[in-house]
């Protein structure tokens, strides 16, 4: 009984070992599953309050708005909508929707669905970070800073079923770009409110077995800190194009644990790469490495409600003692740009303000003038959230700032959902950041530092600036609006209530198994268009 007992298991043990010898990648071809390294858990699913990254690549594979981004980054490509009209003046948008756009769970996909989804988004009580992104449709602000109650009036509204008209204040020339983004898609009413109120958080509709998109996948299965996997919609309206079956993301904030993920076969694509290889990986594994441009820039986010940081001069001090140079070179290594602005360069041909310099002598000087003698500046948090490279910029940056004004600064890891709760709140005094471009247009990253908006969370507020911004907004041309864009940036450069360290490169590992994946400035890549051939 022993004796068969031990073949059993020696049989077994065989097996399990074949078995882990096919890899996910290998394993994947035929199965058309997708594995991909997502950096962290997401927050939540619920379009109209997440602000990252990681929840943006998973609502991308869910939800489908009246537009979708195009796989190279040209032009958006219709979505729910199969077209669409504009007005000679630029104001008045009118969407066709499709008749076979239905919901996952069979239900049509209607005009009144994208005017449910609006309103709340641009509801107060829901505390959306990113209701300015409607701010362009006729009394959305309004709507949403609670000046007017009649939803009716917002430039909004259903004329049929299936069709959908949108009323502008002022022409917005990128505006069909902002309506590929996911804070714009729909969500299922019904869904909504067997959980909750229109302006619930947290309810139980983002979970599986309950989720309904309207997107290309649907959520299958979610284990904490562990696993998300969607799969292919049979009732999207154009899943006769969708070769991939399912999409895994795994949550892996640990730079080198997803590198040997990818390395060992277990994923396709990665979130990043650790710094130190970064290199190495461009003479060792040049077909797999990818830089791609990436409409971003790092910065820090500073807390200027509380002393010492609602001095200007301690943050122009802080600002000249950052040698960006030395990050991109030396700690970062991934063809990144020192930023001397807050937007990126610009395809569209706005050339921001680059008024940033690294002159550590200045820097102490200001750091006098403001008050502060050698070694007299109190010692203070800086906020970062797990990754390594993170921690090894904030280290440099920990380094940089001790040598040149003598400063002590602590650093404070912390994971994803802590990070953001902590800023949202204002409890810190500065922490890392990023801010990706949501559309190509400069607007998207200077709206962020209007007063009040969800996205600021420094507490700096500058009427000059907003006047700015209101006045780029109303601009009768693409050149009057750069005009007073710059302006706007001046202003906040001057101010530093964020001060930028370098534009983006996407830097992640790419399987060669993987097609349709194409560089973009917004690294976006709708999962449609993606699928594997060996």
């Amino acid at each position: 009984m022993k004796l068969r007992t031990f073949f059993f298991v020696a049989i077994i043990s065989v097996l399990v070992s074949c078995s882990e010898s096919i890899s996910n990648v290998d394993a994947a071809l035929e199965k058309q599953i997708l594995y991909i390294g997502n950096g962290t858990e997401p927050k939540d699913l619920d379009p109209h309050v997440v602000t990252g990254v990681p929840e943006s690549h998973i609502l991308m594979a869910l939800l489908e708005g009246l537009v979708i981004r195009h796989p190279k980054g040209l032009g958006p490509l219709p979505g729910v909508a199969k077209n669409w009209d504009i007005s000679s003046d630029g104001r008045i948008y009118t969407f066709n929707l499709r008749e076979s756009a239905v919901w996952s769970n069979g239900d049509p996909v209607t005009a009144f669905d994208f005017v449910y989804s609006w309103q709340r988004m641009l509801t107060p009580s829901l505390g959306s970070k990113y209701p300015d992104m409607l701010y362009d449709v006729e009394n959305a602000e309004e709507f949403n800073k609670g000046e007017i109650e009649d939803f009716s009036k917002v430039g909004v509204h259903a004329l049929t079923p299936k069709t959908l008209q949108v009323k502008l204040k002022n022409p917005a020339p990128y505006f069909l770009g902002l309506l590929a983004h996911y804070t714009t898609r729909p969500v299922h009413r019904p869904t909504i409110e067997k959980f909750g109120q229109i302006d619930t958080i947290g309810s139980l509709w983002t979970r599986p077995g309950n989720f309904v998109g309207n997107g290309p996948f649907t959520l299958d299965a979610w284990k904490l800190n562990k696993i998300l996997i969607v799969k292919k919609n049979k009732l999207y309206w154009n899943s006769g194009k969708v070769k991939l079956n399912q999409i895994h993301f795994f949550p892996v904030d640990n730079a080198s644990r997803e590198d040997l993920m990818f390395r060992s076969g277990q994923l396709h694509v990665t979130s990043t790469v650790p710094p130190e290889k970064v290199e190495v990986y461009f003479e060792k594994y040049p077909d797999l490495i990818r830089a791609d441009p990436y409409y971003g820039t790092y910065y820090l986010r500073v807390n200027i409600q509380n002393a010492p940081f609602n001095n200007k001069l301690v943050r122009k001090a802080l600002s000249l003692s950052i040698d960006r140079k030395e990050i991109v070179t030396k700690v970062t290594k991934g063809g990144q740009d020192p930023a001397f602005s807050f937007t990126p360069p610009d395809p569209n041909s706005y050339f921001p303000p680059t008024s940033l310099d690294y002159d550590p002598e200045l820097a102490q000087k200001f750091l006098f003038d403001a008050g502060y003698t050698e070694g007299t500046f109190p010692p203070f948090e800086f906020l970062y959230n797990t990754s390594e490279g993170h921690q090894k910029f904030a280290q440099a940056l920990q380094q940089m700032w001790k040598k040149n004004l003598n400063i002590e600064m602590i650093l404070t890891n912390t994971d994803w959902k802590v990070y953001l709760s902590r800023q949202s709140i204002g409890d810190y005094s500065i922490a890392r950041a990023g801010w990706i471009g949501d559309y190509v247009d400069p607007k998207t990253f200077l709206d962020m530092m209007v007063t009040g908006r969800g996205n600021n969370q420094t507490g700096w507020s500058n009427n000059e600036y907003d006047t700015y911004l209101d006045l780029a907004a109303q601009s009768l041309s693409q050149t009057e609006r750069f005009k007073n864009l710059y302006k706007a940036e001046e202003i906040l450069m001057d101010e530093l209530p964020i001060i930028p360290i370098y534009t983006y490169t996407r830097i992640y590992m790419l399987h060669s198994d993987v097609m349709g994946w194409n560089p973009n400035l917004l690294d976006t890549h709708p999962y449609q268009f993606v699928y594997l051939k060996r």
